[in-house]
């Protein structure tokens, strides 16, 4: 199936209640995990890569890649620019066929992320590309160390962007963070006020910083070498729960890369003799398999392809 419109995805997921795995990636091994699990479980996801990654391997081998397995697979999927920090990031996603693109100004004051979402919006809207964008700031709040109205969203203001701006996604901060590194204690998700905004708003919202961090893979890369210490994720009834209450996509990175060397850290131990990176790479790769369909379960989206294959034929 080809690749479809994040709009697509995003309405039908907030028709349906139910959320979309957007998962990034960064190289072939990543893009086929994705697409395999998601054919397998017949849901639709969002494969998506940051501005990083396009400095890291470079946007016409990444969407290249994407364009050239677009037909063999059956799922829909759209091609989503994660965090996408400036209005030529936008245009060059444009230019290289994504369909779904993220502004984030959140970093701004309102007003300025407000203008140029709303710029991002008109330029986006006629193609039929989505855009997503994303209020209050993702640090984590954790045993009250960070005010909580510093940092989170505030609902009225969701309201007036959404309806100034014509968004098609809200990423909305409620405690979650980035990275493996989130919580000095236990997270402290504000379930009222994601409550709040999707009632006011009623447009799909987005769930970033959301990673479960499992402790499997945490404790092979120690044992194998590395060092990663004090890591907690989100716990899996927080993520089930915003869904319930409103969340329609959830972007995953941590978890995947996490599985991915946990995976290499051990067959590298293992295995002190092999030079061959694809007997490295395809264990690996198997492994953030498991991940994706672990996390398109936990939102719900499993066998949930045909809702869009129906509203696309």
């Amino acid at each position: 199936m080809p690749l479809v419109s994040g709009k697509i995805l995003l309405e039908i997921a907030n028709e349906h209640n139910f959320a979309i795995g957007a998962f990034n990636f960064n190289n072939m091994e990543f893009l086929k995990a994705i697409l395999e699990a998601a054919e397998e479980e017949e849901a639709p996801v969002f494969i998506q890569t940051t501005e990083s990654a396009l400095k890291y391997a470079g946007i016409e081998y990444l969407a290249g890649m994407v364009h050239a397995v677009k037909d063999k697979y059956s799922i829909p999927f759209a091609l989503h620019l994660d965090h996408g920090k400036n209005l030529e990031s936008i245009l060059l996603a444009i230019r290289y066929g994504y369909t779904s693109v993220m502004i984030d100004y959140s970093d701004k004051p309102f007003g300025e992320n407000l203008k140029i979402t709303k710029e991002v919006v008109s330029i986006c809207a006629p193609l039929g590309i989505a855009v997503e964008a994303e209020l209050g700031k993702l640090e984590g709040i954790e045993d009250g160390v960070i005010s909580r109205e510093k940092v989170l969203i505030n609902p009225e203001e969701a309201k007036e962007f959404v309806d100034k701006t014509g968004v098609d996604a809200l990423a909305p901060a409620i405690g979650t963070a980035h990275g493996a590194f989130k919580f000095k204690g236990k997270p402290m998700l504000d379930f009222e006020r994601l409550k709040k905004v999707k009632e006011l708003t009623g447009i799909a919202l987005v769930l970033h910083g959301a990673s479960g961090v499992y402790s499997e893979y945490v404790e092979d890369i120690n044992k194998y070498g590395g060092e990663i210490t004090g890591a907690t994720g989100v716990p899996e009834e927080d993520v089930k729960k915003a869904v319930d209450l409103g969340i329609n996509k959830v972007n995953t990175d941590t978890d995947l890369r996490l599985a991915f060397i946990a995976t290499l850290r051990k067959l590298l131990a293992e295995e002190k003799k092999n030079v061959d990176p694809r007997k490295l790479f395809k264990p690996a790769m198997d492994e953030v398999k498991k991940v994706v369909k672990r996390r398109i379960k936990l939102y719900k989206s499993q066998g949930k392809a045909h809702f869009i294959k129906v509203r696309t034929n």
